[in-house]
């Protein structure tokens, strides 16, 4: 009985990320069939890394697109292409380098393996929220710093959206001590992952559309997706596990618009500047979305009988003690890496008086 109602749940799940990667692919079909092309309208093909219909990240692909559509008057227009559907999203830096793709829409932390800066902005244990992010790449030192890395690999890269926290992730046990991480087999990524290895854990690198599957089946215990939200829309409620909060491992994490540097400067300086302002334009949108989203995402969980966690003391503890040495450890060994983090963090403490003293207790 248990295996027949465990495979009914993998079919569930199964069916609804399939269910939302076929709205998505025909919502764009049927975007790029409304498109009315004003005479000598520029057309981008922009690839994603985000289902156009997931909440959050993938919402911010169709504002995006949108904003810069009405903005132009239509002579400016993105064309949505499907992750995965050109190169796989991991791939996508390197097609933008090669000129294989013309665009793309993406997270900061897929281009670490090309310099690990990248991951200042992607996935920083204990690091800033969203609000602080974007406080930092707008109007701090953080956009300075990550044009000049992409601009490095010969790519025009500007923040597009920054998204909010992730859950904490998903376990097929409890998790309250730094005992209960020895031997659990787990999916972390990055920095995250060094972290729970120092705990005792082994790490299983899995891609997004395999976790829910390996652990459904009981082939890993545990570890992280992404926001409550997306969790939600995948269906991780059928599995009657624990969910662990907070998203200690990325408190925020900016998302990209991508094009090939000579191919960005070949577009009128009116369109570059079109599609700079629908980037910031999508990152205040996206700032203001996501405490709703995921509020009502926990919400949605609940209803479903998931038992929403906070980690004890004893972990937080450990996390960022462990955290505090693998970010150390990643700054001696590549200084571009350890001077961004040394401006964010120095940026985070010159607000910190203010954020004091503003804030009621």
């Amino acid at each position: 009985m248990r295996r027949k109602l465990l495979n009914s749940v993998a079919v569930f799940a199964a069916a609804a990320i399939f269910a939302v990667m076929g709205v998505a692919v025909a919502q764009d079909r049927q975007k790029a069939a409304d498109v009315a092309l004003a005479p000598g309208a520029r057309v981008l093909k922009m690839q994603t890394a985000f289902n156009p219909a997931l909440p959050g990240s993938g919402e911010g692909v169709r504002i995006f697109t949108r904003t810069v559509k009405q903005m132009s008057g239509d002579s400016l227009v993105i064309k949505i292409v499907e992750p995965g559907r050109v190169v796989p999203t991991a791939d996508m830096l390197d097609a933008i380098i090669s000129g294989d793709l013309e665009a793309a829409f993406t997270w900061s932390g897929y281009a670490a393996s090309k310099a690990a800066v990248f991951g200042v902005f992607a996935t920083v244990p204990f690091g800033p929220g969203p609000e602080d992010m974007a406080s930092w790449m707008i109007e701090g030192d953080g956009g300075r710093i990550h044009r000049d890395a992409y601009e490095k690999l010969g790519v025009a890269g500007l923040p597009c959206g920054i998204q909010g926290g992730r859950g904490g992730g998903w376990f097929r046990g409890d998790m309250n001590t730094v005992a209960d991480f020895k031997g659990q087999r787990l999916r972390y990524g990055r920095f995250a992952a060094e972290v729970v290895t120092r705990l005792g854990a082994n790490v299983v690198p899995l891609p997004p559309g395999e976790f829910f599957y390996q652990l459904q089946q009981g082939k890993v215990d545990g570890g992280e997706m992404s926001t409550p939200a997306i969790d939600a829309s995948l269906g991780f409620d059928k599995l009657g596990l624990p969910y662990y909060m907070p998203g200690w491992q990325q408190p925020s994490a900016v998302l990209d618009f991508l094009m090939r540097k000579d191919k960005w400067e070949q577009l009128a300086p009116a369109q570059r500047a079109q599609i700079e302002t629908a980037c910031r334009a999508n990152i205040a949108w996206m700032l203001s979305r996501s405490p709703n989203v995921q509020g009502l995402a926990l919400e949605k969980l609940r209803a479903a009988g998931v038992v929403i966690k906070h980690w004890s003391p004893e972990l937080i503890t450990a996390f960022r003690i462990n955290a505090n040495i693998v970010l150390k450890e990643q700054a001696e060994r590549d200084p571009d890496f350890g001077a961004a983090l040394a401006n964010l963090r120095g940026f985070l403490v010159q607000g910190s008086t203010w954020r004091t003293f503003s804030r009621l207790p």
